[in-house]
C-alpha cells in the first residue's frame, strides 16, 4: 500500500487515486488513517465513497471493503492458461468477458499447493496486484483438472520427438519419446496426452491421435473442433431414428402450399429453415400482413429421444469456412427440414400484421404444410429489386419481392425508431479453391437483402415471446442486458477522448449509443466507434428470466426461427405447440423447471463454437498472408494494450499485433481511458483508430497469429512532465514478471 503524508485535507479525487494504487481491497479505517480523517471528516469520506461507488469507479469487496471497478476480488476462479518464455505459470480468470482483455496473474511457485498445475486446470486463488491488470497469485486449492489431451505440430528429432502447442500462450516445446510417437509424421498435427510422473519441463507425452497434417489447410478447423470438444459422431440411434424420417401428412395443419413463400440465404447455405411471405393489409393504411413459416423440426426431434439429447448437447451447429459441423444429421438438417423448393415441408407458421411503422398489430401461430415458391440468394433479391432480375427471380418480382421489401420499410422505421444497434463492424468472408486453400479473403457485403430477412426473424422472435407470455407458458428469452455502469464510464471516457459526449447515469438506453453511432457515421469514423461500443456491451445469453435485450432495444425476445441449427429455438417450438394446442409434441410439463439449467448449457455451448470458428478462421487468415511475410500494409489501429497495438488490415480487415518491443526506443505508458500508448521521453503517441503503414514479420499458422512491425504510424507530441506514477508502465523490452522469483 502506497504512503500518503497526512493531512486533514482530502478530495475525491485523492481518496479514488489510495484506492487505486492499494494492491488490496481498503476500508474506511484505512483510507481514515492514510489521510488523518477523523470526527465528523468521516461522514465526507462515506459520502465520497459512496459517490464512487454510484459513478461507477469502485466495486465492493467482502468486509466491507472497497476496490478500483474492474479489479479482481481478492479471492477469485483463475484457469490455468500455460506458461510464459521462463517457465511461470499464467492464469486467467474463469469467468472473464470475451470483448475485453483478460489480467495475466503469475501463480505464485512457492505456494501453489498443487503439483505441476496443467492447462485448464481450475484453481482457487488469493490475489494480489502487481501492476496494471497484472497480479500474482497464491493457491488455496485445486477445483478440477483439465482435459489431459493437448494438440500440438509434431516434429521428429532423432530419438526423439517434440510437439510445438497450437494453442496460444503455451511456449514450451513437449517431449515425446520413440515408443510413444504412434506413427506420427514430421508436420502432423497430433494430439498428445502426458505421461505419468516428471514436472514442469520434465514432464513427457505420447500421441493418441493424428489429426492431419499442418500443411493441409482442412485441417485447421479440425484443429479448433477437437480442441474445443465439439462433438462431431452421431450415435447410431440418432443416426437410424433421423434416416428413418419421412413426409408429413396435412391432417389438422393449414395449407400453405399455394402461398409463394420463398427463402432467401447465403450462396454457400445447404439448409433452408425459414421462408417469408408479405402482402399490405387492407384493413390497415400503410400496414402488412407478413409470413415467417419456420421448419417444424418439432415433429422430428421428440423430447427425450435420441435427436433431442445430441441436440442438446451440441447446442448448436458450428461453421467452417471448409465444413459444417451440425446440430442434427444430415437427413434432417440438409432433408426433411431443409425448406427447399417444389417439396412438401411441415412448418411451424407465424402470420403477424404489423402497422406503417412497424409495430406488431397481432399475431398467431400455427402449424402448416408449405411448398417454397423458390430458393434464393441474397445477391439475386438485391439485383431483383434494384431492377436487374434473372431467370429465376423476373416472375417473382412484382407478386413477392416488391411486397417483402414494402413490409421491410416499415419494420426498419420501427426498428430506427427504437434505436437498436447497428454496429458496423467488418465480417470476413474466406472462399477456398478445389484444393482447399484460401482463394480470397474479403469482407461480407451487407445489403438490403440481409437486413431484411434480419428484420422479418426479429419480428416473428418478438411475436414468439409475447404468445408466450400471454398463455404464461415458459420461454427461454435471449437476453442481453445493458452494459455495467463500469464499462459505460470507460465508454463515456474513451468515446470523450475522440470527442463524443455520453450522457452521464445508469439509465443509459440504446437510443444514446444509436446517436453516437450516427455522429461516428458523419465524421468518417462508425468502425472505430461501434468497436468501442462493442467491448462495452455485455454477452447475449439464454434465460428463462426476462431481461429485456439491449441492442435490439426490446423488451422481449427469444429465438424461434432456425430450429435446424439451435436447440433454444426448439424449445421456443414446443413451448408454443403446448401452449396453442397444436399437438402431442410439445413442452413436457416439468420441463421449465429445468429452464436455468437449460440455459447455461446452450449458452456455453453457443460460446464454445464461436471460439471455434474463430480460431479457425484465425489459422486460414494466417495461411492466406503466410507467403506475404516482409509485405507492406496499410492499417489502422483497432486495440491498445500495455503489451502492444492490436491492427486491422484495409486489405482484407485480417487481425494481428505489433508487439511493444517493435516500437522505436523508448518506454511507453498505457492509457486505458484514451486508447493510446505514449512514448515516455519522445511523445511518440500511438492511438485507437489511427491509420499506419506495417510490415508482416511472422504468420504463426500454428497458432493462427500474426505479428507486424511499425513502419510509419503515431503523431509527436511534447511529452508532459508527470507528477505521479502513471496507471501503466510498458517498456520497450519484453516486460519482465512484476513479482520477484523465488529461487
Amino acid at each position: 500500500m502506497i504512503t500518503l503524508a497526512r493531512t486533514p485535507h482530502f478530495t475525491k479525487q485523492q481518496i479514488l487515486e489510495f484506492i487505486t494504487e492499494s494492491p488490496t481491497p481498503v476500508g474506511k479505517r484505512e483510507i481514515a488513517r492514510a489521510f488523518n480523517i477523523r470526527g465528523g471528516a468521516r461522514i465526507a469520506l462515506k459520502a465520497i465513497l459512496k459517490e464512487l461507488q454510484n459513478d461507477g469507479h469502485l466495486d465492493r469487496s467482502p468486509k466491507k471493503r472497497v476496490r478500483p471497478a474492474g479489479d479482481l476480488p481478492p479471492v477469485v476462479i483463475v484457469e490455468v492458461v500455460g506458461t510464459d518464455s521462463d517457465g511461470e505459470v499464467l492464469c486467467h480468470p474463469a469467468k472473464w468477458d470475451e470483448n475485453r482483455t483478460p489480467p495475466t496473474i503469475y501463480l505464485n511457485p512457492g505456494r501453489t499447493r498443487v503439483a505441476a498445475p496443467g492447462p485448464k486446470d481450475r484453481l482457487l486463488v488469493r490475489v494480489k496486484k502487481t501492476g496494471d491488470e497484472t497480479y500474482e497469485a497464491d493457491t488455496i486449492r485445486l477445483l478440477g483438472k483439465g482435459p489431459n489431451t493437448l494438440f500440438g505440430v509434431f516434429e521428429k528429432h532423432g530419438s526423439h520427438a517434440t510437439i510445438r502447442p497450437t494453442t496460444r500462450g503455451r511456449h514450451r516445446e513437449i517431449r515425446v519419446s520413440a515408443e510413444h510417437c504412434n506413427g506420427a509424421q514430421n508436420g502432423d498435427v497430433v494430439a498428445i496426452e502426458y505421461l505419468p510422473g516428471g514436472r514442469g519441463n520434465t514432464r513427457q507425452a505420447k500421441v493418441v491421435e493424428r489429426i492431419g497434417p499442418i500443411s493441409d489447410p482442412r485441417t485447421f478447423s479440425l484443429i479448433a473442433i477437437h480442441g474445443r470438444e465439439i462433438p462431431v459422431e452421431f450415435s447410431g440411434e440418432a443416426l437410424a431414428q433421423a434416416e428413418s424420417a419421412g413426409p408429413m401428412e396435412l391432417g389438422r395443419r393449414t395449407d400453405l402450399r399455394e402461398l409463394p413463400l420463398v427463402t432467401i440465404d447465403g450462396a454457400d447455405a445447404r439448409d433452408f429453415d425459414d421462408a417469408v411471405w408479405a402482402a399490405p393489409d387492407e384493413k390497415v393504411s400503410g400496414g402488412w400482413r407478413i409470413i415467417v413459416a419456420i421448419a417444424d423440426v418439432a415433429c422430428y426431434v421428440k423430447p427425450g429421444d435420441a435427436l433431442d439429447k445430441t441436440a442438446y448437447n451440441r447446442g448448436t451447429s458450428a461453421y467452417f469456412p471448409d465444413r459444417v459441423v451440425p446440430m442434427l444429421p444430415e437427413a434432417l438438417s440438409n432433408g426433411w427440414c431443409s425448406l427447399v423448393p417444389e417439396e412438401d415441408r411441415p412448418c411451424l407458421a407465424a402470420e403477424i400484421h404489423i402497422d406503417a411503422q412497424g409495430g406488431i398489430l397481432k399475431h398467431r401461430f400455427f402449424r402448416a404444410l408449405m411448398r417454397s415458391a423458390a430458393r434464393l440468394t441474397y445477391e439475386q433479391v438485391q439485383r431483383a429489386r434494384d431492377g436487374e432480375p434473372d431467370n429465376t427471380t423476373a416472375s417473382l418480382v412484382e407478386e413477392v419481392i416488391s411486397p417483402l421489401y414494402g413490409a421491410y420499410e416499415a419494420l426498419a422505421r420501427g426498428r430506427d425508431k427504437r434505436g437498436t444497434l447497428d454496429l458496423e463492424l467488418k465480417e470476413l468472408a474466406i472462399s477456398l479453391g478445389e484444393d482447399g486453400h484460401v482463394a480470397a479473403i474479403e469482407p461480407r457485403s451487407r445489403l438490403d437483402s440481409h437486413k431484411l430477412i434480419e428484420e422479418f426473424m426479429i419480428t416473428a422472435n418478438v411475436a414468439a415471446a409475447e404468445s408466450l407470455e400471454t398463455k404464461n407458458a415458459p420461454v427461454m428469452y435471449r437476453v442481453h442486458e445493458p452494459p455495467s455502469l463500469d464499462k459505460l464510464e470507460a465508454l463515456r471516457q474513451s468515446l470523450a477522448s475522440l470527442g463524443y459526449k455520453l450522457q452521464r447515469g445508469s439509465a443509459i438506453r440504446s437510443t444514446h449509443l444509436s446517436g453516437i453511432l450516427h455522429q461516428a457515421f458523419e465524421s468518417g469514423q462508425p468502425e472505430l466507434v461501434s468497436s468501442l461500443i462493442l467491448r462495452s456491451q455485455s454477452k447475449a445469453v439464454y434465460a428463462p428470466e426476462n431481461q429485456g435485450h439491449f441492442g435490439l432495444a426490446l423488451n422481449r425476445y427469444c429465438h424461434f426461427t432456425s430450429p435446424i441449427r439451435r436447440y433454444p429455438d426448439i424449445l421456443i417450438h414446443r413451448a408454443l405447440i403446448a401452449a396453442h394446442g397444436l399437438g402431442g409434441d410439445g413442452l413436457p410439463d416439468d420441463i421449465g423447471d429445468r429452464f436455468d439449467e437449460i440455459g447455461e448449457n446452450v449458452s456455453m455451448t453457443e460460446r464454445r463454437a464461436e471460439a471455434a470458428e474463430r480460431e479457425a478462421r484465425d489459422r486460414y487468415v494466417t495461411a492466406f498472408l503466410s507467403d506475404r511475410v516482409d509485405a507492406k500494409f496499410r492499417g489502422r489501429i483497432s486495440g491498445v494494450t500495455r503489451f502492444g497495438l492490436f491492427v486491422t488490415l484495409d486489405e482484407i480487415g485480417a487481425d494481428g499485433l505489433i508487439p511493444i518491443s517493435t516500437l522505436s526506443h523508448d518506454f511507453y505508458d498505457h492509457d486505458e481511458t484514451t486508447h493510446q500508448l505514449v512514448g515516455r521521453n519522445s511523445g511518440l503517441t500511438f492511438k485507437l483508430g489511427e491509420s499506419v503503414l506495417i510490415k508482416l514479420r511472422e504468420a504463426n499458422v500454428d497458432t493462427g497469429g500474426l505479428v507486424f512491425e511499425m513502419l510509419e504510424g503515431g503523431s509527436q507530441s511534447r511529452p508532459e512532465k508527470r507528477t505521479k506514477r502513471p496507471a501503466a508502465r510498458t517498456r520497450r523490452k519484453r516486460q519482465r514478471n512484476p513479482h520477484t522469483k523465488r529461487k
